[in-house]
């Protein structure tokens, strides 16, 4: 009789989220997923066929428990700078309760280590961009006034983009959260000056 699994898909994927955010896609060997999930080499291949597909798991799980979370109330209508405000002090408040530095933003991670040679993660972190995009141009529109100039609100809500890439990153190094709550609080005013 066989037995049952001890594991789903969704969190042998959110257990190897945890360890491909710390570590990388090219640090992380099948035996250190196998440790820090508790699954076997034999059920990770059968669920995802190896570690790669694995990986590309996580970025929609990324999606899920981290960045929703954090930014459905910059995509929500009516949204606006406090919106966006609020995100960047969601993120910087969770690196700060996991200790910094921290482990900064799997997508950005995976778009330096992994995306420049591989089209399936850089499909993954175009989606996520994408989203990020959107989210901040829709929270940038409704703080531009009655006729929002659509080109200014998208290169904006491109470099808002490039913005939150960089603090995520800057994270990685930074041993306590105020250079990065202070950046933060210094955009927002820019963004404001500029839609005004």
């Amino acid at each position: 009789m066989p037995r049952t699994k001890s594991h789903t898909p969704h969190s042998l994927a959110d257990d190897a989220l945890a360890v491909f955010w710390n570590a990388g896609f090219g640090a992380t060997s099948m035996d250190d997923l196998v440790r820090a999930t508790g699954v076997s080499r034999h059920g990770i291949y059968g669920d995802f066929g190896g570690k790669r597909a694995l990986f590309l798991a996580c970025f929609d799980r990324y999606q899920d428990l981290v960045v929703t979370p954090a930014f459905a109330a910059v995509e929500r209508p009516g949204a606006g700078l406090a919106e966006i405000s609020a995100y960047f002090e969601h993120q910087i408040g969770a690196a700060e309760a996991l200790g910094l530095p921290g482990p900064g933003c799997f997508v950005a991670n995976a778009a330096t280590e992994v995306a420049p040679h591989d089209a399936g993660v850089r499909e993954k972190v175009a989606q996520h961009n994408d989203r990020l995009r959107r989210g901040f141009a829709n929270a940038l529109r409704a703080g531009a006034g009655p006729a929002p100039d659509d080109r200014m609100i998208a290169r904006l809500a491109e470099t808002a983009l490039v913005f939150a890439t960089g603090l995520w990153s800057l994270s990685r190094v930074a041993d306590t959260a105020g250079g990065l709550r202070q950046a933060a609080a210094d955009f927002i005013a820019a963004l404001e000056r500029m839609l005004s």
